[in-house]
C-alpha cells in the first residue's frame, strides 16, 4: 500500500492532506475521510489504512490547517482541568471550520484527484464523523454530480437555524446518503432526529438513518473511551456496502 502526505493549494493556503491507496497504477475509486473535532492523527490514518487496502484511494484533508498543521489533542481529556488553556485552542480552530470554507477546500481537493492518476475522480464517496458529518451532507448537495455515496457518522449541526445549514440544500442530493447516529449523543438529540427523517423524505433521495443502541458519540473511533466494537464494525459494513454499489457499481458487501 502507498502512503504520502501532500499540500493541496487552496484558497486560504497549504491545506496538509494524507493519500493512501493501493499500490499499482490504478485508478482506484475514491474516498474522502474528513476528521472529527479532534484533528488529524494516527487513529484515523488506521482507518484510512482500512479502507486503502480493499481497493480505494482515500484523501484525508486536515481541516484545521488554516490555523494548525497538526493538533495535539485527546478527546477523553476534554473536560479535564488542566486541559483548559489546549482547550480553548482547540475550540478556536473548531471556529474557522465553516461550510464555506469547506466548498472552497472540496474543489481544490478535486483539482487534486483529478490530477492523479491513481484517483478516479468521476464518483467520489465521502465520511464524514463528528464535526465534519454535517460537511458531508452539505458537499453531496452542492456537487451532485461528483459525490455518490456521503456518510455522517455522528455528525453534528446537520439542521439548524443558519441560512447555510445543510438540510436546506437536501433536495440537490443525487447520491446515495446514510447517516448513522448514536443512542447517545447530547448533540444530536430525538427532536433532531425526527426532523432529519422529514428532510429527507421530503427531499426524496436515497437516504438512510440509523440508530446505533446504547453507543454514545464517538463509538466507532478505537482509541476512545466510548469505543464500541460492534457498532464500529456494524459502521464499517455499512459504509463498505454503500461504496461498492456506487463508486464500484457492484451490489455486494466487501470483506475488510
Amino acid at each position: 500500500m502507498q502512503e504520502r502526505q501532500i499540500d493541496i493549494q487552496t484558497r486560504d493556503g497549504s491545506m496538509n492532506t494524507y493519500i493512501f491507496h493501493p499500490d499499482g497504477d490504478g485508478p482506484f475509486p475514491t474516498v474522502v475521510l474528513m476528521m472529527d473535532s479532534v484533528g488529524l492523527r494516527e487513529e484515523l490514518c488506521d482507518m484510512c489504512r482500512r479502507i486503502a487496502t480493499v481497493g480505494y484511494y482515500v484523501l484525508m484533508p486536515n481541516l484545521f490547517y488554516r490555523g494548525a498543521r497538526f493538533v495535539d489533542f485527546e478527546a477523553d481529556r476534554i473536560n479535564d482541568p488542566a486541559y483548559g488553556n489546549r482547550r480553548e485552542s482547540w475550540w478556536s480552530l473548531i471556529q474557522q471550520v465553516n461550510h464555506e470554507g469547506i466548498i472552497s477546500d472540496f474543489r481544490a481537493m478535486l483539482d487534486h484527484l483529478r490530477s492523479d492518476a491513481a484517483s478516479r475522480s468521476d464518483r467520489i464517496g465521502i465520511v464524514g464523523y463528528c464535526l465534519s458529518g454535517r460537511f458531508a451532507f452539505k458537499l453531496a448537495a452542492v456537487f451532485p454530480d461528483v459525490v455518490a455515496a456521503s456518510a455522517s457518522l455522528y455528525g453534528v449541526k446537520f439542521i439548524t437555524d443558519d441560512p447555510d445549514s445543510p438540510h436546506l440544500d437536501a433536495g440537490k442530493i443525487k447520491g446515495e446518503m446514510y447517516f448513522g447516529i448514536a443512542e447517545h449523543d447530547s448533540w444530536v438529540p430525538p427532536k433532531m432526529i425526527e426532523q432529519l427523517g422529514e428532510v429527507l423524505r421530503a427531499a426524496k433521495i436515497n437516504a438512510t438513518v440509523e440508530l446505533y443502541p446504547e453507543v454514545h458519540h464517538g463509538f466507532a473511533f478505537p482509541d476512545r473511551r466510548v469505543y464500541d466494537k460492534a457498532a464500529a464494525e456494524r459502521h464499517w459494513e455499512r459504509l463498505f456496502s454503500m461504496w461498492d454499489r456506487n463508486l464500484r457499481g457492484r451490489g455486494i458487501s466487501h470483506t475488510a
